[in-house]
């Protein structure tokens, strides 16, 4: 088994939190939040037929989870960061355009973003991340620091579940109305 530095766990472990989190809103009925499968093709399967040993990805893959939360929707990616600086390479323009689509709808966009290294969470908001993309696209820097992030949003394990991304949400739409 690999460490938890390990690139093969890189993810994973966030992932895990994020599926736990999603069952607590679901168990307390605060949210239905739905793991998005990335569709594969198997290439090569084992003797045993257990384990697929090479696949090729279908398609570009849009978000990690979406769901409903209290009757609005939601879509988001999580996405792990080991220093203190994010690289704007990490998240893909179909992901983006997807987001963009999906806010058109009257959707709710987020990325969950965990610093490892610092140990915290961050809620950005699509707009938020906007702004960092659309420097980058001016020419500007391909990554945004832990500094530039509004202190509002670093999401604190005070309401009982592994990732309060709620709290992140709330404060989001109360900044919309």
């Amino acid at each position: 088994m690999g460490t938890w530095n390990s690139r093969g766990l890189r993810g994973s472990t966030l992932e895990e939190l994020v599926n736990r989190t999603n069952e607590q809103y679901k168990e307390k009925k605060l949210a239905l939040i739905q793991k998005i499968p990335t569709p594969i093709t198997p290439v090569q399967i084992d003797r045993n037929h257990r384990h697929i040993t090479l696949a090729y990805f279908e398609q570009k893959s849009t978000v990690d989870y979406i769901g409903a939360v209290q009757g609005i929707p939601v879509c988001f990616d999580a996405k792990e960061c080991r220093g203190t600086t994010f690289p704007l390479a990490n998240i893909h323009e179909h992901q983006v355009q997807f987001m963009k689509d999906f806010e058109e709808q009257g959707g709710v966009a987020f990325f969950l973003l965990f610093y490892s290294q610092e140990n915290r969470f961050y809620y950005l908001a699509l707009q938020e991340l906007l702004r960092f993309w659309d420097r980058r696209e001016k020419g500007g820097r391909k990554s945004f620091t832990i500094r530039e992030l509004n202190p509002e949003f670093f999401l604190e394990g005070r309401s009982g579940v592994w990732i309060p991304y709620l709290e992140g949400l709330k404060k989001d739409l109360q900044r919309r109305d």
